[in-house]
């Protein structure tokens, strides 16, 4: 019975996603750690519910215009939660921050590093005193007039924007302009300012073209647009903006690094000449501190910024106290291995596991009390040496009256959890059950639990002997961002794991070799799904053919949202929203094509199976089992056909490549290249992933890992670390040879991790 003291979060009836009426009680002011293998509920306990059902709460506090102003979840299904404290969220799936937000942003470092040149830097002679926004390069005050505070002049060319000058602009010759309505809306409005959308694009008047791409001017005309067949539009006011700035726009101010990466293929950067890449005024770029100038400061490692710090010795009262601040804050970020960024590293160029960190190392600061902190997977990225101090940061989060509540897969986080809830047993539609809510020794008598073998260290995996080499690759003098003059051999026909703390250098060697990275896709199934769907009766009889059933083509999609699902809402006075489509209502194709249907079920209710339940629906086709099959097999079995590959974890993107190459026949002889696949998996996860890589290696094939998991380097054939440390005291080969070879090299901040995992320490 719940009392208004009731030390327990109390869930009743949670059937969010893939949970089951699911009943469970977590006690706060404790580290209460949520497990379970990958797609098994348990971030729809943690995320979808626990943390949904307190916004929701907080947003009935708030004023109706300030709620739009702000991203909801929406509320959960569940029948009741008690005793829950106000929440807040550190999840890695979030979109990601603009172009100008950066590592000293999201501290809010950079503030006090500009209070400090303001008030304590060194002035030119007779030069006035600034204000600390005169150095910041997102103000007006700061910002560098020329490239308005980007370091970069970015520009942009006709070649660029128009690609298919054959085309006109009713067909789509500006292929920088937005799709759906937006890109309708720009079109209407040019045709109501007189220019002739119908002319191939090479045939208009160079001044016309010249004008409707890069004019800063913004018409407003009124709209009268073309009458569809049952259909009321009426007239509108539609206002104009040219390629170029909608491609500026989008890509200084957008969050979407989906939108940012799509308009960035029209822009062309280098350093801003008048700053020289410094962002800033030239009055705020000729104070310094201890020699020099913010613009210096920002570009070095947080380690080398303590440093000079440290050396600076304060000077005045006002010095010291801003250097003292200043170094308190730094310390939390440094204490969770990301000494090696620097402040003004920019946000997207962060991995999901880096910003996650950023912002706990701001949380420690806060001073927030009696608040649930809800985080996904904090552990994802780090090295063994750094999830220690990751720990101590969560445990002093707890001390300081806070719960926190984590997902996580990294067994040594687990361990030292006060409270453990595992979700499972297995993914998906045989999921979203709690099996165990309690002491995380009490998990031994779970019979049920994937999570208990690996918590105890049950059944370790047998010693295999490492294979060896039948070649060698060898790069010369590698030389990129914090590995200078590297000389590395990476064996081939073997699985070779490269690891190394936080910042050492093992994505940008590995980076090295590899030539370009593939795009995600994730098209076999669904070809497959759409040419069953066009042998169709109904199909053959309207000779529809296998494109209809795409959302990406014209066709078989709605047109309203252009195969989104979603359309765009632009409010007054307030950012865009979204909202499902009024007319395919998120279904994403038009009624004709929904009218076919394959053994009952639409082209859009096929695509939302998840892949295991798809299995079962497309059995005795053996092309859809095989790609079905492929993605079980790498622990995909929980996604959805249809799922965006924006939503896509980095690791689930990785084991998606990896599933669509385990489809081929395999003739060996290939160089696989994987960074940190085993991110989001639980570690029965990573043992069916690991058979499928070694399976690569008995093909012929060579397999490269960059791996932080002890269990995925325990199991390899060579073992090369990088290090010692990150940033600039890394980039340096430590130690490369079998697993049992490193484990005892001296100096490897790696090797004593490894030895435990070989039970040799």
């Amino acid at each position: 019975m719940s009392t208004p003291h009731d030390p327990y979060v109390r869930v009743r009836g949670a059937r969010e996603h893939n949970l089951r009426d699911v009943d469970v009680d977590i006690p706060r002011d404790t580290l209460a750690v949520f497990t379970g293998v990958s797609g098994s509920g348990k971030s729809s306990l943690a995320f979808g519910t626990i943390y949904a059902e307190a916004q929701r709460r907080y947003f009935e506090s708030v004023a109706p215009y300030a709620r739009r102003l702000i991203h909801q979840v929406g509320a959960p299904d569940v029948g009741e939660i008690t005793g829950l404290p106000p929440a807040v969220s550190l999840e890695q799936r979030r979109s990601a921050p603009g172009a100008r937000s950066s590592v000293g942003t999201v501290t809010t470092l950079s503030n006090s590093l500009r209070m400090l040149l303001s008030r304590a830097g060194d002035y030119p002679p007779g030069a006035e005193r600034l204000d600390s926004d005169a150095f910041s390069p997102n103000t007006a005050a700061g910002a560098c007039p020329e490239c308005h505070g980007l370091g970069l002049i970015h520009r942009t060319t006709e070649e660029l924007l128009v690609p298919d000058p054959s085309l006109s602009v009713r067909d789509g010759a500006i292929a920088a302009w937005p799709g759906a309505w937006q890109g309708k809306n720009l079109r209407d409005v040019l045709d109501a300012l007189g220019y002739d959308i119908e002319r191939p694009w090479r045939e208009l008047e160079p001044a016309d073209r010249e004008w409707i791409l890069f004019t800063d001017e913004q018409p407003v005309v009124t709209v009268h647009p073309v009458r569809d067949a049952g259909r009321i539009q009426r007239p509108y006011q539609g206002t104009y903006m040219s390629a170029r700035r909608h491609v500026m726009h989008t890509f200084a101010d957008s969050r979407s690094r989906t939108l940012r990466a799509k308009v960035e293929r029209f822009l062309t950067s280098a350093p801003c000449p008048v700053c020289g890449g410094g962002r800033l005024r030239r009055e705020a770029l000729a104070v310094t501190f201890a020699g020099r100038t913010i613009a210096d400061l920002v570009a070095l490692p947080l380690t080398s910024l303590t440093e000079v710090l440290l050396e600076s010795g304060g000077g005045s009262d006002t010095a010291r106290v801003l250097t003292a601040d200043l170094l308190a804050r730094i310390e939390p970020v440094t204490e969770l291995g990301l000494g090696y960024l620097s402040l003004d590293r920019t946000a997207p160029t962060l991995s999901s596991g880096e910003l996650q960190r950023l912002r706990l190392a701001t949380q420690l600061r806060s001073g927030l009390f009696g608040v649930v902190y809800v985080l996904d997977e904090p552990s994802a990225g780090l090295h063994p040496a750094d999830t220690e101090s990751l720990l101590g940061v969560l445990g002093r989060l707890k001390e300081a009256g806070n719960s926190v509540f984590v997902v996580e897969h990294q067994m040594d986080v687990v361990r030292q959890a006060d409270w453990l809830v595992d979700v499972g047993p297995l993914a998906g539609e045989h999921g979203g059950r709690v099996l165990h809510s309690g002491p995380p020794a009490d998990l031994a008598g779970v019979a049920g639990s994937a999570t208990r073998r690996f918590l105890f260290d049950e059944d370790p995996a047998p010693a295999r002997e490492p294979r060896e080499p039948s070649g060698w690759i060898t790069l010369g003098g590698v030389d990129l961002h914090n590995v200078r003059g590297v000389d590395a051999v990476f064996p081939l026909g073997v699985l070779t794991a490269v690891t190394g703390v936080s910042g050492s250098g093992k994505s940008t060697l590995v980076g090295q070799v590899l030539a370009g990275v593939l795009a995600d896709r994730r098209s076999a199934e669904s070809d497959v799904v759409r040419k069953l769907f066009a042998e169709t009766e109904t199909a053959r009889a309207r000779k529809y053919r296998a494109g209809r059933f795409s959302f990406n083509v014209a066709g078989g999609r709605c047109e309203t949202c252009q195969g989104e699902g979603f359309v765009s809402v632009e409010l007054l006075f307030l950012p865009s929203t979204y909202t499902p489509c009024p007319d395919c209502h998120g279904a994403r194709y038009n009624p004709a094509t929904l009218e076919v249907t394959l053994r009952g079920l639409t082209i859009a209710e096929v695509l939302d199976l998840t892949v295991e339940a798809a299995a079962g629906f497309l059995a005795g086709t053996p092309a859809a089992e095989r790609s079905l099959r492929a993605l079980l097999d790498v622990g995909l079995g929980y996604l959805r056909l249809g799922q965006p590959a924006t939503e896509l974890s980095g690791g689930e993107a990785q084991r998606i490549k990896l599933a669509t190459e385990l489809q081929r026949a395999r003739r060996g002889h290939t160089l696989y290249l994987l960074d940190e696949p085993t991110t989001g998996l639980h570690p029965a996860d990573v043992e069916v992933l690991m058979r499928q890589l070694h399976g690569l290696v008995d093909a012929g094939n060579s397999v490269v890992v960059v791996e932080h998991d002890m269990a995925v380097v325990a199991g390899a054939d060579r073992v090369l670390d990088m290090g010692p440390g990150g940033g600039d005291r890394g980039g340096r080969i430590v130690a490369t040879g079998t697993p049992r070879e490193v484990a005892r090299a001296a100096g490897s901040r790696t090797a004593a991790y490894l030895a435990k995992a070989l039970r040799t320490g």
